[in-house]
């Protein structure tokens, strides 16, 4: 989603089978959990690389040092969904830790199937709390005022662009750009090398594919899902006017395939030199400027470009969350503590690498001169697309749940990749912006009134 999207890309692109790495009774992808034992907790995560980096690293720099050994399971992203939502909503106690994102924080917490986290937090001052960047902590902190996970790792949203094009060109890409700045500017570098289009865009259905980017531009164009008293509002001016720019950019200047393409076609598009700029998740960055890419060091970084706000990057973490009936809740928590940590940032950079660290989470990441040494063309701008997120007003106008470039209710899943289908099919040609929002307008309805009167 969101933003996930990238994570599952990378994740097919390391790893189709999983092996566990802890010491014992450790689970690859499909397997089973490990004993039961006073000193292993389960962890149930999904297969992203940064999860695998932490298998590898577990046995020896955790379990020596705590006694505490670590029993993965590893399962591909919607499966892992699928069954951290099972097992968490039996609360059999079976997985003491899971990877959950920040937009299943607020119903997860609303149904008591998380742990607040705060008494540890307050018992573990090492750990640091207020080094998690702001945007972070709010977006893992229910309505209650708790805390309910800490983050692995995360992400917002910037645009990226072919530096040295735009020279060629002699143009110039504002570091705050808008919306309207960016389509001209797609049109005067649509072309400017064989074969390369001027903006790439997902375009491809799905509610953490082309409705990652594109709620963004619906919030910073001032539209909204819902209304604050959950009316819906898919077929308002404004989310009609920001999805038709949209679709309009896509279909002047977007990259072939655009109805089918997602975060992994527009990676390669990029790094093909197909495209001149990408709007996307941050963590693209780290695999453009890779040592290995054709495209290291051409490239630029600006801020999401946005329209009647201020910015509109969105936010998207994998973070660990305690399940409330885990019998083990203290050696969870120092599984946590670890896996959230600076330390363990650090282990991974002297390990495996600066460019691999679980960044996009902590102030002192982007204080650190041995990760800024690898990641200086980009980091500074990182940093402030994720601390200027705000997952509470996003928009202009209040809404009835947190969250940038989802809504945080159960439904939205399906709800927005049902309408992504519908906009997807205006990208190609087939049906129209209109007709897609007035469908789209009922779903949502339907939807709403589940949720008036605070049902």
């Amino acid at each position: 989603m969101a933003t996930s999207a990238s994570h599952r890309a990378l994740g097919a692109a390391l790893a189709v089978t999983v092996v566990a790495a802890t010491a014992t009774a450790c689970a690859g992808a499909g397997g089973g959990i490990g004993p039961g034992d006073s000193s292993s907790i389960n962890v149930l995560m999904v297969n992203n690389p940064q999860m695998l980096d932490i298998q590898k690293l577990t046995a020896e720099q955790f379990t020596q040092r705590t006694g505490i050994r670590v029993n993965y399971t590893v399962l591909p992203e919607n499966d892992v969904r699928d069954k951290i939502s099972q097992e968490f909503s039996s609360q059999a106690g079976q997985y003491d830790v899971a990877t959950i994102s920040n937009y299943e924080v607020p119903f997860y917490a609303k149904n008591e199937w998380l742990a607040p986290l705060d008494s540890h937090i307050a018992a573990d001052p090492g750990f640091d709390q207020e080094d998690v960047l702001p945007s972070m902590r709010q977006s893992l902190t229910a309505d209650d005022g708790h805390v309910y996970a800490e983050p692995f790792y995360g992400e917002s949203s910037f645009l990226m662009y072919r530096k040295d094009v735009f020279q060629a060109k002699g143009l110039i890409m504002p570091e705050n750009p808008t919306w309207q700045q960016v389509a001209e500017l797609a049109s005067k570098v649509d072309g400017a090398q064989s074969g390369m289009r001027g903006i790439c865009l997902r375009g491809q259905p799905g509610w953490g594919q082309l409705f990652a980017p594109l709620t963004t531009v619906v919030n910073t164009f001032g539209g909204t899902w819902f209304s604050k008293d959950w009316q819906a509002q898919v077929n308002s001016p404004e989310f009609k006017r920001a999805t038709q720019f949209y679709v309009d950019l896509v279909r002047a200047h977007g990259e072939a395939g655009a109805p089918q393409a997602g975060f992994a076609e527009c990676l390669n598009n990029m790094t093909q030199g197909k495209a001149a700029m990408w709007y996307d998740a941050t963590s693209a960055a780290g695999l453009l400027e890779a040592p290995d890419s054709p495209v290291a060091g051409k490239l630029g970084f600006a801020q999401a470009p946005v329209d009647r706000t201020k910015s509109s990057g969105w936010l998207y973490t994998w973070a660990w969350g305690m399940q409330k009936a885990s019998t083990k809740q203290d050696l969870a928590w120092k599984f946590i503590s670890w896996a959230s940590s600076k330390d363990y940032e650090n282990l991974v950079g002297s390990k495996l690498g600066w460019s691999r660290i679980p960044d996009g989470k902590r102030s002192s990441t982007y204080r650190n001169p041995d990760y800024l040494k690898v990641t200086n063309a980009f980091a500074p701008q990182t940093e402030r697309a994720l601390t200027s997120a705000d997952p509470r007003n996003p928009g202009v106008q209040p809404r009835p749940t947190v969250g940038i470039q989802f809504v945080d209710i159960p439904e939205f899943t399906e709800l927005a990749t049902r309408i992504s289908q519908d906009v997807s099919a205006a990208i190609a040609g087939s049906s129209t912006v209109d007709e897609a929002l007035d469908s789209g307008q009922e779903r949502a309805a339907r939807v709403a009134a589940k949720h008036k009167g605070g049902q």
